[in-house]
């Protein structure tokens, strides 16, 4: 299923691939491409048959490298001022996903393209892997999150480094930080989809409410984040998957899982 000309929806089971697909211009997120984003984020997000997402892309030395400055570059201020909620959006809809999101990241994740990545739950990098946040050296800043998940990453002293320094950061050294969840030799994507069935053969309830929990509860003091914890506790309790699960578990045998 496409999404205008530059994002594709595949499917492998229970697990969305959602393929970034504007090779010409190395996934740079123009405003057209930031729409087929939102889209196919909304679509995603509104099918339950869809247990973990996993970002991808289509280059082959690129995962995304950011905005498209070229498109930038012509916008008037009223223009880019009207284009702000377009490109927000789009970031937005990655990162409000209600399922585990998985970002295979191969070549270079820039700017807006490793905010695409840090909006996901999970980032699984090849060696090929280079990424960074360099916005404050073409005059701007990290406007499609960076600035709020990276710090809530890898800690506000590295962040900062990382923000105002505007450098890169090959693969190596990306998993060393906590830039990236999991490095592979080669082939992030077919590791990412691995790791998305794993995660796929679990409850859809329980993954949803799992990720529901440690998304309202992040920043919040102990006692409020048990509350959290305890209010997505009471939605699966008493859930067709919860049923299934403890009755699988029993009768020595894989679930079924409901959904609901």
């Amino acid at each position: 299923m496409r999404f205008g000309e530059f994002v594709a929806v595949r499917r492998h089971g229970h697990v969305a691939e959602l393929l970034l697909d504007r090779p010409k211009a190395m996934n740079a997120v123009s405003s057209e491409m930031a729409r087929c984003i939102a889209a196919a984020c909304d679509a995603l997000a509104a099918d339950p048959s869809v247990r973990v997402t996993v970002l991808t892309s289509s280059h082959d030395r690129a995962f995304c490298v950011g905005a498209d400055l070229k498109e930038r570059n012509s916008f008037t201020d009223d223009e880019l001022r009207a284009q702000r909620p377009t490109a927000r959006a789009c970031y937005t809809g990655v990162l409000e996903l209600p399922m585990p999101t998985i970002a295979a990241v191969h070549g270079f994740a820039l700017g807006g393209g490793f905010e695409l990545a840090l909006a996901c739950d999970l980032i699984v990098a090849d060696a090929t892997a280079v990424v960074g946040l360099p916005e404050v050296s073409v005059g701007v800043i990290p406007g499609g999150g960076g600035t709020q998940l990276l710090p809530r990453r890898v800690g506000a002293a590295r962040a900062a480094e990382l923000v105002f320094t505007a450098r890169r950061v090959p693969a190596a050294e990306a998993a060393g930080l906590g830039l990236v969840d999991e490095l592979v030799e080669e082939d992030a994507r077919g590791a990412a989809l691995e790791l998305a069935g794993r995660i796929a053969a679990n409850s859809p309830v329980g993954l949803r409410a799992a990720k529901k929990a440690m998304r309202l509860g992040h920043g919040l003091d102990l006692r409020a984040g048990l509350e959290v914890e305890d209010a997505a506790w009471r939605t699966v309790a008493f859930s067709g998957d919860r049923r299934e699960g403890v009755a699988a578990f029993n009768e020595k045998r894989s679930p079924e899982w409901p959904g609901v």
